[in-house]
């Protein structure tokens, strides 16, 4: 690797371009088992970041030490001081706390120094000042709501949460995957909130969203909760939100509905975002066997409750990868808590099951709206079906890294690294880029089409 190259002697990270604390401290570790120093370096933060950045440095070089004396047992050599680039504070006129952080310069010693004591009384003690704010942002702003809407007998009451401004022309539409919810994208939304109006809902059966059945009890029987009956929901939600047309982004189960919205409603979709997402299943005997498997799931569920079920569900080869994620026992428990309608979650494993819904791959060839399918690099079996996609739209498989790659191409995929199926929870980062790129691609290509 040319970072190992014994000429190279730190590494400057900065937080807020790789991705926050614990991915510099990750790329920290790194540097130093490499024998390099790993500095910090900030640039134009208020006294109130750059107090969390004197903590953060200082645990890093409190760790070096550490991996210096180790080494030096072995190499005899001293490890350097490591002076990391936080002095642009200064370069503000002004900050955001009343009582400014101290950061001066050093009689004996001439070094610029910060103190650990000072920044820890700035974040302990913080207020602000409200004298030199001259505008604060909402776009970031979560706005949570019940969204009441009837679909062929059946009255819904979606929950909805929203962010960015109503005048956006860009309007994403975020459907989650099973057991997920809407929170399951608000750290996306707001990434992209700048220059789209972000919407995600609960589907049905999931989180607050409440399903209440207008017929009898027969009706109540027949009545199915498959991807089709979900993406007639999806359809009124959205035209009761908007008049405009829209991109649908999905994960997984979402990402079924996703893809099927834009290839059934095309007068109200312009670009789909597939993650982790499939057209089907083509064989007869695998569909018939992959029904009876869900339908013993949903079974399972209603009988044993939620807890148990989320184990053995998590438990599956699905999930390594996101098992291995640092914040894995967080999203299970959220799952455990957010869920109150364990019935129709239930109906939803079932007749939304893959081996009960009409496969769609001899459509792809026909598609007219723009789809960009995104999948994990340790998600073997859907990097396998997201080739095939793009080789049944297209002919070939085109990737999104590619910057030469062709507006006028209906389908193209991304690869997002370090991730399995769970890529919106595992690496969003790569994924908010991807996106980024994707949409602007679609305003080329309204653009070419008018």
């Amino acid at each position: 690797m040319k970072y190992t190259h014994p000429g190279i002697v730190a590494i400057v990270i900065k937080p807020s371009v790789v991705g926050g604390f614990e991915n510099t401290e990750s790329l920290a570790q790194w540097a130093h088992k490499h024998g390099k120093m790993a500095v910090l370096s900030a640039t134009y933060e208020s006294g109130l970041g750059l107090s969390a950045y004197i903590h953060l440095s200082c645990y890093l070089d409190l760790n070096y030490g550490e991996v210096s004396r180790l080494m030096n047992m072995k190499t005899g050599k001293t490890g350097p001081s490591v002076f990391h680039g936080l002095g642009t504070y200064q370069w503000l006129k002004e900050d955001v706390a009343t009582g400014p952080l101290k950061i001066s310069c050093n009689q004996h010693s001439g070094f610029v120094e910060a103190s650990i004591a000072d920044a820890n009384q700035l974040l302990q003690s913080f207020q602000i000042n409200h004298n030199i704010i001259c505008k604060e942002y909402t776009g970031e702003e979560v706005r949570s709501y019940l969204l009441p809407v009837d679909v062929n007998g059946i009255s819904y009451c979606i929950q909805v949460q929203e962010i960015g401004e109503s005048s956006h022309d860009n309007i994403l539409i975020f459907l989650h995957g099973f057991l997920g919810t809407s929170e399951d994208w608000i750290a996306i939304m707001k990434a992209v909130s700048r220059g789209a109006r972000c919407i995600s809902i609960n589907l049905p059966g999931h989180g607050r969203t409440q399903i209440q059945y207008l017929g009898d009890k027969d009706t109540i029987l027949r009545t199915r909760l498959s991807i089709e009956v979900v993406a007639d929901v999806v359809d009124t939600v959205i035209n009761h939100i908007t008049p405009e047309k829209v991109t649908v982004v999905g994960y997984s189960m979402g990402a079924r509905i996703a893809l099927y919205m834009a290839l059934r409603f095309t007068e109200k979709v312009n670009g789909a975002v597939v993650i982790s997402g499939s057209p089907g299943m083509k064989n007869e005997a695998a569909r018939k066997v992959r029904r009876a498997i869900d339908d013993s799931r949903a079974q399972s569920l209603v009988s044993n409750g939620l807890d148990i079920f989320l184990e053995t569900w998590y438990a599956g080869q699905l999930w390594n990868s996101l098992r291995e994620h640092p914040k894995f026992n967080q999203i299970v428990s959220s799952r455990r808590n957010s869920h109150e309608d364990v019935l129709n979650l239930a109906k939803v494993l079932s007749n939304s099951s893959i081996g009960r819904q009409l496969p769609l791959w001899d459509d792809l060839n026909r598609i007219k709206t723009p789809l960009l399918i995104v999948v994990g690099e340790k998600d073997e079996k859907f990097k396998k079906i997201a080739q095939d996609m793009c080789i049944a739209i297209d002919g070939s498989k085109k990737s999104g890294d590619d910057n030469l790659i062709d507006d006028n191409v209906m389908c193209e995929m991304v690869e997002i690294s370090n991730c399995g199926h769970a890529v919106h929870l595992e690496n969003p980062l790569p994924l908010i880029s991807a996106l980024g790129r994707f949409l602007q691609r679609l305003d080329r290509y309204r653009s070419s089409s008018n």
